[in-house]
């Protein structure tokens, strides 16, 4: 999943995004409102985080303007002001949530995750291919009776494979939800993860999820013979 995060204040933002990166998340920032804009509506982001103080053009008109650009990701905005004015007037220019700083960072991971379930389609907490569980919340992932230990971004690699499954998917594709703006695109750092995960998840089992279609991408799928298509 790819966030943009908007915050104007760096030690703010370097903690957020670096909580967010542990848990496998994509992470671009935004240090103010019209860069905000701009990086999304060149860019799909899976949910933006939005802070109401930023400076060229505030939170709240941010918000706006992207639902009047037809923008419908997810909006979590965090503020310091928590009269309910501030809070009926976030909702009411298009944001989802609402969370006052100070926050504990596990009750903004839990929005983050209960916003990201509820975009496009509900997403159950637990994703299941064949054999194998990915479970969203803990991030645990099993397949059969074995238990698969995975980084941070081979989980984050893993689950957008699963949520996409029989469908295939192209490294421009990949790169856009699961690396981040520093992505280099002539590198092969796709190849060496999806290398990875196949190491741990298709390894010793007798039916492959991960393919290959070449010249294409790749393709998650328990109903498909061999690796190569």
């Amino acid at each position: 999943m790819r966030i943009l995060l908007a915050e104007d204040e760096p030690r703010v933002a370097r903690f957020i995004a670096k909580g967010l990166r542990e848990q496998s998340y994509a992470v671009d920032l935004a240090p103010d409102g019209e860069e905000a804009l701009y990086k999304a509506s060149i860019s799909e982001y899976d949910l933006i985080i939005l802070d109401v103080m930023l400076p060229l053009k505030n939170g709240f008109h941010v918000c706006k303007e992207l639902r009047d650009q037809s923008i419908r990701t997810p909006v979590l905005m965090l503020t310091a002001r928590d009269a309910v004015e501030d809070r009926v007037i976030g909702l009411d220019f298009g944001a989802d949530d609402y969370l006052c700083k100070p926050f504990d960072f596990k009750e903004l991971l839990a929005r983050v995750r209960a916003l990201l379930r509820r975009a496009k389609e509900l997403r159950p907490e637990i994703l299941q291919a064949a054999d194998l569980k990915l479970n969203t919340a803990n991030h645990l992932v099993t397949r059969g009776d074995r238990k698969i230990n995975l980084t941070a971004k081979e989980y984050a690699l893993l689950e957008f494979f699963i949520l996409r499954e029989g469908k295939v998917v192209g490294r421009d594709e990949i790169a856009e939800h699961v690396w981040d703006e520093n992505f280099d695109p002539f590198s092969n750092i796709i190849d060496v993860y999806v290398r990875r995960l196949r190491k741990k998840i298709d390894e010793g089992f007798d039916r492959p999820l991960i393919h290959t279609r070449r010249g294409e991408g790749y393709i998650f799928s328990a109903d498909m013979e061999g690796d190569n298509v």
